[in-house]
């Protein structure tokens, strides 16, 4: 079992559910989404490793760690380079031309506590450069990047928020990460072109101007437009809200859900 955050639904509402214009046809041939840089990289890094930022790791893991806190005793450490987290994009959905099937929104530092246990520190491009913006317990986005990887080398891994699935994409196909994917595009996977009709029949009531959008449903739909040069969209007032929370060690726990892999 794992544990997703309240915090990430705030952040899945922004970036996935600000629908563009729907088209009609389905993408033939879908490029490689940009990657973020090696001084993006850097910078989130430098962000994830802040002594501060490492405190209030260390109060997280503590708080989180039920009777066994004390096993936490000794201080935390970021191991290994981010990853980057990338969602479905709302371009896919809406079938733009071109589109890739995801976008960057995140990068995710792996925190590990003197005990062994894990958490993501999501970091995001904001007015004020690279911040801290949520922490969340658990390995999910360093597994499924390995998973991707191992299942289709050279793939894009991805997540669908409004279901919890994730999935890795490449050669016109889309192949299931979790359970939660495998009951939405089967256990062999589907075509990019069928994945997307499936997502487009989902989404596509929830378009900017639909009574969906209007009713204000999921904490609203403001558009979060990927930046040109590839590199993620700023995190805007939820993250910045989230950033100052952690200095108040507002963090919440993931919410359970079953894994697989």
């Amino acid at each position: 079992m794992t544990k997703r955050t309240a915090a990430a639904a705030v952040l899945a509402a922004t970036a996935l559910l600000g629908l563009a214009e729907q088209a009609s046809a389905a993408p033939a041939a879908v490029p490689q989404p940009p990657t973020a840089g090696a001084e993006d990289r850097a910078a989130a890094a430098r962000a994830a490793g802040t002594p501060d930022t490492l405190a209030v790791l260390a109060r997280f893991f503590a708080r989180e760690g039920g009777p066994g806190a004390a096993a936490a005793a000794g201080p935390p450490r970021i191991e290994g380079e981010p990853v980057e987290v990338r969602h479905l994009s709302p371009d896919f959905v809406a079938g733009r031309p071109g589109a890739p099937v995801s976008r960057l929104e995140f990068l995710a530092g792996r925190a590990v506590a003197a005990d062994g246990r894990q958490a993501a520190v999501w970091t995001a491009r904001t007015a004020g450069g690279w911040e801290v913006v949520n922490i969340a317990d658990g390995d999910d986005e360093f597994r499924y990047a390995r998973l991707g990887a191992e299942r289709m080398p050279g793939g894009t891994v991805f997540r669908e928020p409004q279901i919890d699935a994730w999935y890795v994409a490449g050669g016109g196909r889309v192949l299931p990460l979790d359970e939660d994917a495998v009951r939405a595009v089967g256990e062999r996977g589907t075509a990019l072109a069928s994945y997307r009709a499936r997502v487009a029949a989902a989404y596509g009531d929830k378009l900017p101007g639909s009574a969906y959008a209007r009713e204000g449903r999921a904490g609203g739909y403001a558009e979060a437009a990927a930046r040109s040069d590839g590199s993620p969209p700023a995190a805007g007032a939820a993250g910045a809200a989230l950033a100052a929370a952690l200095g108040v060690l507002a963090v919440r726990r993931r919410r359970l859900r079953r894994r697989t892999g």
